[in-house]
């Protein structure tokens, strides 16, 4: 789907296996084209045959692609990398955040146990330019910025494609209903709030989400800030309503419940995401 001039949107549909059956999502992987190509994210395995067909509708070989950057290191982001770095032979960049669990896959299937991980990921693969914030990337007639906004993941990276008004925000905004999934709290309100401090944003392209335009751009941003909110004062009231502590999972699903969210997307990462919030809640206790 062409977005802008110069920005792609390619949509990944796959499913993720969990103990009450297949779950169906879908992730975005976005092609800027123009003087120096650029890939962002890479869809789960098997995405690479997706995005080479759709590059290919446009006129565009993988060899033709300057740079592939990684949003983060999440099986749905990094998972055909190997594949397209192989046919495209273009540098890999992401944030040092991420490096570790890009480059050693099984270090993040160990650190991070995401339910059917190795069907998602084709393998390791190596980060040749670290990313920072404030880094830009001169595309000839296009230049894209780096902005770091943690939360989602450490090294999580939103990226401006500055003349044509375009914010991809990777998965560091919350969509508002969908899996709760998070690192640090704080750090994903902090990262919100910084992007809608941004001005001049004609298109929001995330991950998890449709292309959005215009006003919908902000209401996007304040419904994601709303609902992380509202995930906290739900983990909140399940604390304050239990007798003993319980298992992270069985909790998870007391705070699904709460939230009005569907039993399948109870697993280790979402209730990774609600133990967080517990550690946030304990250290403004502690001021």
């Amino acid at each position: 789907m062409q977005i802008t001039k110069n920005v792609h949107a390619i949509k990944i549909p796959f499913q993720v296996k969990t103990d009450l059956g297949l779950l169906d999502r879908f992730v975005y992987s976005y092609l800027i084209t123009g003087e120096s190509p650029v890939l962002i994210d890479t869809g789960v395995s098997s995405s690479d045959k997706i995005i080479i067909k759709y590059m290919e509708a446009v006129g565009l070989k993988p060899e033709d692609l300057s740079l592939m950057i990684l949003s983060h290191s999440h099986p749905d982001h990094i998972g055909s990398a190997p594949s397209l770095k192989e046919v495209s032979h273009c540098p890999v960049a992401a944030h040092g955040g991420e490096q570790s669990w890009i480059e050693d896959t099984e270090l993040q299937a160990k650190e991070r146990p995401v339910p059917g991980f190795h069907s998602l990921v084709q393998g390791s693969v190596p980060v040749d330019m670290i990313l920072d914030e404030g880094d830009e990337f001169d595309l000839g007639n296009l230049t894209l910025e780096v902005i770091h906004t943690p939360g989602h993941s450490r090294g999580s990276i939103s990226l401006l494609l500055k003349e044509e008004g375009v914010l991809f925000s990777g998965d560091a905004i919350p969509l508002k209903g969908d899996l709760p999934i998070y690192e640090d709290y704080q750090a994903s309100l902090e990262s919100v709030h910084r992007l809608k401090e941004l001005k001049n944003i004609k298109w929001l392209l995330g991950s998890w989400d449709e292309p959005h335009s215009g006003d919908d751009i902000i209401k996007v941003m304040d419904d994601a800030l709303e609902y992380l909110e509202s995930i906290n004062e739900a983990v909140q009231k399940v604390n304050e309503n239990m007798a003993v502590d319980k298992d992270p999972l069985e909790f998870c699903k007391l705070v699904l419940i709460e939230l009005g969210l569907p039993m399948k997307v109870a697993n280790p990462i979402v209730a990774e995401s609600f133990q967080e919030n517990l550690r946030y809640l304990r250290n403004l206790n502690k001021e």
